[in-house]
């Protein structure tokens, strides 16, 4: 059996995907720990654990309601052991008791023994691009953890694949957004500028879906990176004077989906927002803007260089 490895956690791997920029993207380890601690809320069981996949490998990093350190670091390959199982298959396993068990192999009995647990439920953190990680409920008597322990620990493993998901959306369309930003403007405009509008808005919306404030703080900055860069509106210059009015972010959000043509609905529902909210939004943007409708408010921030 493989020792556990006990260098420091990386917790950067994101699956092997390249080209990740670290000082963007939270630490994924905060969102495993997260999990864990709902896992256990929901479970009703005092020991959860997990990690990271990188290169092909689960490594076993986090850990609560434990009492030794014999599986700390622990690497698992794929098809061994429980965590190797539900890693090759992509789907949950329980035994009710670990070491006896006759549905998985026994490389790792060793450190489950001296941290003296049987029965053990794992679920896959499953992505797009494969799984990203396995949680773990486990107790320390062979009695089936039960129907209602096992679907908490899914539904924790669901809810965690799915911030991994939008983390790595939100990094692939930075790079994007970056990359546009860095290119030489075209003169005259071209006709990408509107790709580029509605890449914009879409940030926005993104941006304000993401509970991670530094990481929202992020998307929108480099949001406002682009627009340094981005060509002006029909040619012509912006207004960058000091007496350029200041929209919230939120009436920002709603003025991109309006620049995009969208109706007050439209606008609500890409922004996760009531109508009357982005009514409300739209007022006052068009009120420190010094304007009387929606189409003025657009063009007027174009002008002032808070649109693209």
């Amino acid at each position: 059996m493989p020792s556990p490895d006990r260098s420091p956690s990386r917790s950067r791997t994101s699956g092997g995907t390249p080209g990740v920029r670290e000082l963007l993207r939270p630490h994924d380890a905060d969102a495993f720990r997260h999990a864990l601690r709902l896992a256990r809320q929901r479970t009703g069981v005092r020991c959860v654990f997990g990690g990271e996949v990188g290169d092909g490998t689960l490594r076993l990093t986090e850990f609560t309601g434990t009492l030794t350190d014999s599986m700390s670091g622990l690497r698992v390959g794929p098809g061994r052991g429980l965590g190797g199982y539900v890693l090759a298959h992509q789907r949950p396993l329980a035994v009710n008791d670990y070491v006896p068990a006759t549905s998985i192999t026994h490389d790792y009995d060793s450190p489950v023994r001296q941290e003296g647990i049987r029965a053990i439920v794992a679920a896959p953190v499953a992505v797009r691009s494969g799984v990203r990680g396995v949680l773990y409920a486990a107790v320390r008597d062979a009695a089936p953890l039960g129907e209602r322990a096992t679907a908490a620990l899914m539904d924790a493993a669901r809810r965690l694949a799915g911030e991994l998901a939008v983390r790595d959306e939100v990094d692939r369309r930075v790079r994007l957004l970056e990359t546009a930003a860095e290119a030489p403007p075209p003169a005259p405009p071209s006709p990408g500028l509107d790709a580029l509008r509605d890449l914009h808005a879409e940030l926005r919306g993104i941006a304000h879906e993401i509970e991670d404030t530094a990481l929202r703080d992020r998307l929108r900055h480099a949001c406002d990176r682009f627009l340094r860069a981005a060509p002006a509106p029909d040619g012509g210059q912006t207004d960058a004077s000091a007496s350029r009015p200041h929209l919230s972010a939120r009436e920002l959000d709603v003025l991109s989906y309006v620049a995009l043509g969208c109706t007050n609905a439209e606008a609500a529902q890409y922004l996760c927002l009531e109508p009357e909210t982005v009514k409300a939004y739209l007022r006052s943007a068009t009120r420190k803007l010094g304007v009387h409708s929606r189409h003025h408010a657009v063009a007027a921030a174009r002008r002032h260089g808070l649109l693209p």
